[in-house]
């Protein structure tokens, strides 16, 4: 429904601007500078961080699981140890019970814990995409009224039916470029960086 309505929008606009010998219309993807603004490789990093400490929580819930129902075996096969009375036998067993008990609960817990830390990070990955593209219109903002341009129109836009939104353009006023300088102005030295392309050959003489 929102590319529908954004497409129709768009056409309309489009329809109305170009009535006008002033009209100047610009264009920019902005799917390459949200891909290419270096904030967005940090905020990804920071996500695969935090998704990397609940996996490795979650992780330690489940072994921690798994321990307490390998102790929770034994204290059964203890509660029906006939060598021993029947009250130890009766005492043995209300303890595997109480065990069963906490394992259940530890259940709970654990898929709790799962379903908040997948909703946390939707949160946070929401937050930071909706931060991002702020940065991103506010620059393409000021460079379209800068040079004077009525309408900036996203290359990359889809409709509802995965078709491009923009079927010609000469890439005569594109901003793309100049936008993406402009937001990685000041991007640390790190985040600049290319990964190190492998020597293919020397490999293959290793």
């Amino acid at each position: 429904m929102k590319k529908l309505i954004y497409g129709t929008m768009l056409v309309l606009a489009l329809t109305g601007l170009t009535a006008s010998a002033q009209t100047r219309i610009a264009t920019v993807d902005l799917k390459q500078l949200f891909e290419k603004y270096y904030k967005t490789r940090e905020a990804d990093t920071a996500l695969k961080e935090r998704a990397a400490d609940f996996d490795k929580e979650y992780k330690g819930l489940r072994e921690d699981l798994k321990k307490a129902g390998e102790d929770y075996q034994k204290l059964l096969a203890e509660a029906n140890d006939q060598a021993v009375s029947t009250e130890e036998r009766a005492k043995r067993k209300k303890v595997a019970e109480d065990k069963l008990k906490s394992i259940r609960e530890s259940e709970d817990t654990t898929v709790q814990f799962e379903r908040n830390a997948r909703v946390t990070l939707d949160e946070q990955r929401r937050r930071m995409r909706e931060k991002v593209l702020e940065i991103i219109r506010t620059a393409i903002t000021g460079r379209a009224k800068a040079a004077g341009y009525s309408l900036v129109v996203d290359t990359a836009a889809e409709t509802i039916n995965n078709t491009p939104v923009v079927l010609y353009t000469a890439g005569d006023n594109d901003l793309t470029e100049s936008v993406l300088t402009q937001l990685n102005a000041t991007a640390p030295i790190e985040a600049t960086k290319l990964p190190e392309k492998k020597d293919v050959k020397k490999d293959e003489k290793k």
